[in-house]
């Protein structure tokens, strides 16, 4: 209802003008720049300065100890075609995270599955699956080390159940250690797949899943018609975590088996550290960095825009 002018309510034309803006005030609707001034500068002293001397040293041949060193071009680069050691550890390190990333995944999600149903143990079982996840990794290689070892519980586990032929020298054997490798990084972390599995599964409307069942489709095919489509982010953010962990992959593997036995367990992370802190050869090692870090953007970002059109394509 509008008012005539002489009906107008006491006030009225007071709340209906605008508030007078002070002289010189300018609305500030993001903080100042210079906020981030600190951030940036440690990013870029931290950072940035070593990472561009660390490319440059790649194609040099330095020691790390003396200043004097020759600029050789890709010499560096060139000799990893011809280093057998170093296309080894290329093909370790691509297995190792093709392993991790499809076992970890699998096993995560089974286990996801499993806990979200309605049992009445669900929750314990969520926090002890989880647990080997919060564990150092360094900590769980060396637990691990002594319980593969020839004479660790592993092994006489084995021979105490009756089964001494299959104990084996788990980290030893040229054609174990590196699966023994695979085996307990995949039981370190199955449990953080499995929770970031879990989370998009309580995510599901229930409705959609009673919807499917009504129209007469049992669980597999609820499963694979419902519930994987709906659980693409959580499938792009598990594969973007393993591949990338796994093809960076150090601590765990050195811990285990130090490489060996030979080089049966070389990675790349394990043969930089050779060459640079035991042979010296930090030109060569630094080239091989240089490498990994590519190896590391070019996957992470062909999988990424694989995994997001498959989302906006589910969307």
């Amino acid at each position: 209802m509008t008012l005539a002018p002489h009906e107008q309510l006491p006030g009225h034309d007071r709340m209906t003008r605008a508030t007078p803006v002070a002289k010189g005030y300018r609305p500030r609707n993001n903080p100042p720049w210079w906020f981030a001034l600190p951030a940036l500068l440690l990013f870029f002293f931290v950072v940035l300065v070593p990472s561009v001397r660390g490319v440059y040293y790649a194609f040099t041949d330095w020691d790390g100890l003396d200043p004097d060193f020759s600029f050789v071009g890709l010499d560096n680069f060139a000799d990893m075609f011809s280093d057998a050691d170093a296309k080894q550890a290329i093909w370790h390190t691509l297995l190792i995270a093709v392993s991790i990333t499809v076992i970890q995944n699998a096993l995560g999600l089974a286990l996801a599955l499993g806990v979200n149903a309605a049992i009445k143990s669900r929750n314990v079982l969520r926090v002890f699956l989880f647990a080997p996840a919060v564990i150092t990794p360094i900590v769980t290689a060396y637990l691990w080390r002594n319980l593969l070892g020839p004479d660790g519980a592993v092994n006489s586990l084995l021979g105490a159940v009756g089964l001494d032929g299959w104990r084996q020298d788990w980290l030893g054997s040229p054609s174990l250690a590196l699966w023994s490798v695979v085996a307990v990084i995949v039981w370190q972390f199955a449990g953080y797949s499995m929770v970031i599995f879990l989370a998009g599964l309580q995510s599901v409307p229930k409705e959609i899943h009673e919807a499917a069942e009504i129209d007469g489709a049992g669980p597999v095919r609820r499963f694979w018609s419902v519930t994987r489509p709906l659980l693409a982010p959580a499938f792009t953010v598990n594969l973007m975590l393993s591949i990338i962990g796994g093809i960076k992959l150090f601590d765990q593997v050195y811990a285990l088996t130090g490489g060996g036995p030979g080089h049966a367990t070389d990675t790349l992370s394990t043969l930089i550290y050779k060459d640079a802190f035991t042979l010296g050869e930090f030109g060569y090692s630094i080239a091989l960095a240089v490498v990994l870090t590519v190896i590391v953007a070019v996957v992470s970002t062909g999988q990424y825009l694989v995994l997001s059109r498959n989302e906006r394509a589910v969307s």
